[in-house]
């Protein structure tokens, strides 16, 4: 009696220590969120002298067009090396910014030229697509998000909407908490949401995901205070 008292009592303290364990480490994660987010939401002072490695998310037709717009007017030698992912069927978007890092070839500043990659992400859903089929998609889009963001380790990520960015963002917020990686995330949404933000923008928006959301119309920060209204950029 006495010998499987003694089992029960040495199961209950180790069933009482692996609860403590539990909470602990779910205690400690829960206050590196919430950090992570206050440090997020507080003005951006680059601790980096050089220039930023940079992520840029190209999506099809217009969100390309106006991210494209956007980094014209950019000081692109403050952003190096840069990355531009867009999805796997979307060639046209890769395109277009080899004709953009091109174009730089040709100005005085070469340091700035020279320094860009292309790469393609699988999408989580095709168009179209049934939402049973793409439970898999995604398990496959968010593998090949973590490999690419494990590969490039961005300091600065910049996207306008398309879905694609997302799961690369999701996971450079789980690198802040996990102390692997500290990535700024800025998302500037379309001039075409006028009244509420796009699918890709409300859900970084409410996770608190990104540290600067940018909108064009004034309509929007009304509706989303934690926005940063700064007009029309293109």
């Amino acid at each position: 009696m006495e010998s499987q008292d003694s089992h029960l009592f040495s199961e209950f303290g180790s069933l009482n220590v692996a609860i403590l364990l539990i909470v602990g480490i779910s205690t400690l994660i829960t206050i590196r969120i919430f950090y992570v987010i206050y440090r997020s939401s507080k003005p951006l002072y680059s601790r980096h002298p050089g220039p930023l490695s940079t992520l840029i998310v190209l999506g099809s037709g217009g969100h390309t067009a106006e991210m494209l717009n956007l980094l014209a007017v950019m000081q692109m030698e403050r952003f190096k090396p840069r990355y531009y992912i867009a999805a796997a069927t979307d060639n046209m978007s890769l395109q277009k910014a080899r004709v953009m890092e091109d174009s730089l070839l040709h100005k005085a500043d070469v340091e700035v030229a020279g320094t860009s990659s292309f790469m393609q992400i699988y999408r989580s859903r095709e168009v179209g697509q049934s939402y049973l089929t793409s439970v898999g998609t995604t398990i496959i889009a968010l593998t090949h998000a973590l490999w690419l963001m494990i590969k490039i380790r961005p300091q600065v990520i910049l996207c306008n909407g398309p879905g694609t960015c997302v799961p690369l963002c999701v996971i450079a917020f789980c690198f802040k908490v996990l102390g692997i990686r500290w990535s700024s995330i800025f998302y500037v949404e379309s001039i075409a949401r006028v009244r509420k933000l796009s699918l890709s923008g409300l859900l970084l928006y409410k996770l608190r995901m990104v540290d600067q959301l940018f909108v064009q119309w004034p309509q929007l920060k009304s509706k989303y205070p934690r926005a940063n209204y700064v007009g029309r950029l293109m």
